[in-house]
């Protein structure tokens, strides 16, 4: 009889183990991707209607964690420090000026933890450059976000372009658009 007690306790418990690794996540998967998806298109169309530089670094990692590739000599830069450098140097440079950023095929998933979210989409981000028109044409456009106090981040972006299509389909220099 105590056997049986012990077995029926042993397998109860079990069952409850069994349980915690399926239960439903503790967020609401649509109301993270929303605001992920929020953040993502905040932190590319800032600078549409007026250049706004709170809108701009409010998406993006304040620490040395932030991780940026591009497709243009400046490839890599590696923590906020260096984004707001390469960003007033560039973004915030009376010769340019935003025109239009379209976003398309966007793919946010958020991770089972609800705290990580990654993306892939496709990215036009046109604009001039003392009046000569620039930018980018179904760049690829990926990266991941963290979520830090209630707030999604960008931890990590990455743009690059196809190579098997001609360079003037990018629409001339693409170094100062991202």
């Amino acid at each position: 009889m105590r056997r049986a007690r012990i077995r029926s306790a042993a397998a109860l418990a079990l069952l409850l183990l069994a349980g915690c690794g399926n239960q439903a996540p503790r967020f609401d998967r649509a109301q993270e991707t929303a605001a992920v998806t929020h953040a993502i298109t905040e932190s590319i169309r800032w600078c549409i209607p007026e250049k706004d530089r709170g809108r701009l670094y409010a998406h993006v990692a304040p620490d040395s964690s932030f991780f940026m590739f591009q497709p243009s000599s400046q490839a890599t830069i590696k923590g906020f420090a260096a984004f707001q450098a390469f960003a007033e140097e560039v973004f915030f440079n009376p010769a340019f000026k935003a025109i239009s950023s379209d976003i398309k095929e966007l793919r946010v998933t958020i991770g089972p933890s609800g705290d990580v979210a990654w993306f892939a989409c496709l990215l036009d981000d046109i604009g001039e450059w003392d009046g000569r028109r620039i930018g980018w044409h179904d760049c690829r456009w990926t990266g991941v976000l963290e979520k830090r106090d209630g707030k999604w981040l960008l931890m990590q972006q990455h743009f690059s372009l196809p190579t098997d299509r001609p360079a003037a389909a990018a629409s001339g220099d693409s170094s100062a658009s991202g």
